[in-house]
């Protein structure tokens, strides 16, 4: 079979870029969110756009619920077996103060942004390790590096999210199972729908994909571990 990523949430936005850039290589992609009828699109547009022996999975699943995330792993292991790339992209975004910010809200964003990862993480690295081959990429933000007013728990996901990609990166070493942490700053997608701003004032999605891309492909002998990603005229 041909090479596999998994993207998670790849329905919209950065994920979305990056599953077309895949599949439009011959890479079979499989993918996860919460919406079939935008999951169903998807696929119907990788079909439409890929090379004929591309293979598309895609599963309603809501990454905060582990058990839902476990059985979309197990189904990837069962008909696929390693993947080549895993693309923990799967993310929501809510301002906040942490003084302020509703009830909940640190361990939705938790839930989210960083145990998906995690979980998704540990269900897909045994057969990658008995491979001895793999790239990981998680999509982590600016926010990871830098806080700033009303990120709140937001923010505190995203730097968690960085010490989860130092620490895979550490223990994956030995394995040959590269890791590679994203932070892009404001980009073009559904979280700054309705803004006034120019489109030059962000990123494009495709960018990153094509970033993603152009990593994957480097030597296996070596790792790009992190990457900082900003528009042009600075952060918004």
């Amino acid at each position: 079979m041909n090479k596999k990523i998994v993207i998670s949430g790849a329905t919209k936005g950065i994920g979305r870029a990056i599953a077309e850039k895949f599949a439009m290589n011959g890479w079979s992609v499989a993918t996860c969110a919460r919406n079939t009828d935008e999951l169903e699109k998807l696929k119907q547009h990788l079909i439409k756009t890929a090379p004929e022996a591309a293979v598309f999975i895609t599963e309603k699943c809501d990454v905060s619920n582990t058990e839902q995330l476990r059985q979309f792993a197990q189904k990837i292991n069962k008909e696929w077996g390693a993947v080549d790339v895993l693309v923990n992209n799967a993310g929501v975004f809510l301002p906040g103060q942490i003084m302020n910010e509703a009830d909940g809200q640190l361990e939705k964003l938790m839930e989210t942004n960083l145990y998906s990862a995690y979980h998704l993480s540990r269900f897909l690295l045994p057969e990658m390790i008995k491979k001895s081959d793999g790239h990981i990429f998680n999509i982590s933000s600016v926010a990871g590096l830098q806080a700033y007013p009303n990120g709140g728990s937001y923010s505190i996901s995203k730097f968690a999210m960085m010490g989860l990609s130092k620490a895979l990166r550490e223990e994956l070493k030995p394995h040959g199972i590269r890791v590679t942490a994203l932070m892009p700053g404001a980009t073009l997608t559904d979280s700054w729908s309705g803004t006034s701003l120019p489109d030059n004032r962000f990123m494009k999605p495709e960018d990153v994909a094509d970033l993603v891309w152009s990593i994957q492909q480097l030597s296996k002998n070596t790792d790009v571990e992190e990457v900082l990603l900003r528009p042009l005229l600075g952060d918004i």
